[in-house]
């Protein structure tokens, strides 16, 4: 419990920070700001640290993207590769303060943002970026007639008009609040004061898009058609085996970027993961897109002091209940089954990385009205762990559904020795305190996200980082139809209460809406099972610098380099 305190306390701090930095400015704010570096790259972009001739850095995704189109993307494997292609009107720091980007400046007046964007910057085949780009982009996130459905279009609805025409109520995309005045001004009209706005342009559903992508079904696959406007573009994508970016000359802030190449083995494995950075073969393992198995922590910790670096970030691992899927469609069998497992156990002798048990869907960290939102609003008031409740609950549960006994039961996850432990350690503590046998089956990570997307499971491993700092980052997913909503939950009187809090100009009133919303979706419905807040757990070797990981756990590499030894 101590590590877990001092891990709560590091990352508050971190939120704090990001969260005054952000915050900074009047209603009618003026932004004009130079080029953005952390220090270390400073000191390597001014010659005060001797680099390495070879700027290849090697690292391991342990899952392969399923796609590099920032309109379909949703996980961390493509958001950290996204990361290295493209570049959205504003990126964030390790803080999460805002930094220039495609725009080089902005003004802020109210709801309406006005984006000036950089002359010089360029797509990879020498295009200029300019503000139609984003205007296409964008409208193709929203468009009802973008197939699969964009899954973050929900993240554009604070742009006025944005949500009726992404629901098809207008047709008109000149009547959404997205504008290119000219080339290099895009003018964003939002419906109410969202002071997290800006930072959401960073995140990879805003990035522009080059508008030879329409109707080529095959762009986001094909490195010889990918043209990105970021620091890297695709050289080579081995489906399964390797993925490899190299510098982009044609990016505007190329002298800042060290790293020539970035290759990623695609190696589903912690054990050779971990292996393979021992033997020199990688300069970074673990978290957020590798795994450090964790029986292997506190040796690496011992064994490798200086290398070895754990941060508390803004995520939540949990248990998705498909609400469509018998028997979870019964709230008190969703109570029962995450009242049976111990939480604490789960961290302190399974993941071993300092994590912190959760009970609620925002975790620790996450600003509210007037400090921390967990603080303000504690999670234990929702539920704890009581085997004797989970029997009573799952007693009364299967006589309303008129079962006699359960029907089978199997828990999906992606594949990875940690999720494997997890899952292992749980359906034992089901099959102690329930008596219930449930079956584990691990599936590709493709796989398992298109079964979760289609509904097509009972309990499924999940988890989820914070997009910005807010709470909402974590509810307005679970709304009625929303894009990444693959649990089958609906309840009116949540969406009412989230949908107030997006337009709700008194910090406290909208915190209370949050906590409401959150005590539905928990302690009421139990929509799925909190298990714990994630920590990174991560090995870099000594001569890699200038990697960012944030307050929610992604990781940028564009700016890092490698040090002569």
């Amino acid at each position: 419990m101590k590590k877990s305190k001092s891990l709560l306390l590091l990352l508050t701090l971190v939120l704090a920070v990001g969260t005054l930095l952000s915050a900074c400015g009047s209603n009618s704010e003026k932004n004009s700001a130079s080029k953005g570096n952390n220090n270390a790259a400073n000191n390597a972009a001014n010659g005060d640290v001797k680099l390495a001739s070879d700027q290849t850095l090697r690292i391991n995704l342990s899952a392969e993207p399923p796609t590099f189109d920032p309109a379909q993307a949703q996980d961390s494997q493509a958001n950290t590769v996204l990361k290295m292609m493209y570049e959205g009107l504003v990126r964030m720091d390790a803080d999460g303060k805002e930094l220039p980007g495609a725009a080089e400046s902005w003004d802020i007046d109210g709801t309406k943002y006005t984006f000036h964007l950089r002359k010089d910057a360029k797509w990879s085949n020498g295009d200029p970026v300019t503000a139609n780009d984003f205007v296409f982009a964008w409208e193709r996130v929203l468009s009802p007639d973008t197939q699969p459905a964009a899954p973050y279009a929900y993240q554009l609805y604070y742009i006025k008009n944005a949500e009726d025409f992404n629901n098809g109520k207008i047709k008109d995309f000149n009547e959404v609040g997205i504008k290119a005045t000219d080339d290099y001004t895009l003018e964003v009209e939002l419906n109410d004061p969202t002071p997290y706005f800006l930072g959401l342009t960073s995140f990879y559903t805003f990035y522009p898009v080059h508008q030879s992508v329409k109707d080529d079904a095959a762009w986001a696959t094909d490195p010889k058609k990918m043209i990105v406007n970021g620091p890297f573009t695709l050289t080579t994508w081995t489906t399964g085996e390797t993925i490899e970016v190299t510098k982009n000359d044609q990016y505007w802030n190329k002298d800042d970027i060290k790293l020539n190449k970035i290759t990623m083995s695609l190696v589903e494995s912690g054990a050779t993961e971990l292996e393979s950075y021992r033997n020199g073969e990688l300069d970074r393992a673990g978290a957020p897109n590798g795994e450090i198995p964790s029986d292997q922590i506190p040796i690496v910790q011992k064994e490798m002091p200086d290398e070895y670096k754990v941060k508390g970030i803004a995520g939540t691992y949990y248990y998705q209940f498909n609400s469509k899927a018998e028997p979870f469609q019964n709230a008190k069998i969703r109570k029962a089954f995450s009242m049976a497992i111990d939480r604490q156990a789960i961290v302190d002798k399974i993941t071993q990385g300092g994590q912190i048990p959760a009970y609620g869907a925002v975790p620790e960290g996450i600003a509210g009205a007037e400090g921390e939102f967990r603080a303000e609003h504690s999670d234990k008031e929702y539920f704890q762990e009581n085997v004797d409740e989970a029997k009573k609950l799952l007693e009364e549960g299967m006589k309303e559904e008129g079962y006699t006994k359960l029907p089978d039961i199997t828990l999906i996850h992606n594949n990875g020795e940690g999720h494997k432990k997890v899952a292992t350690a749980i359906v034992d503590m089901w099959k102690k305190n329930l008596g219930v046998d449930v079956k584990i089956q691990n599936q590709e990570w493709g796989v398992f996200l298109k079964n979760r997307q289609n509904l097509d499971y009972q309990i499924a491993r999940s988890g989820w980082s914070a997009d910005y700092n807010d709470p909402m980052t974590f509810m307005d997913l679970w709304m009625t139809g929303a894009g990444n909503n693959d649990l089958g939950y609906s309840n009116p009187e949540y969406d009412t209460l989230l949908k107030q809090a997006k337009s709700e100009p008194d910090l406290k009133k909208r915190d209370a809406d949050f906590a409401k919303a959150e005590e539905i979706f928990i302690k009421q419905d139990m929509a799925y099972m909190p298990i714990y807040y994630y920590t990174n757990v991560a090995l870099e070797k000594p001569n890699l610098k200038g990697v960012v990981v944030d307050y929610s756990g992604a990781i940028d590499y564009t700016r890092a380099y490698l040090t002569a030894e």
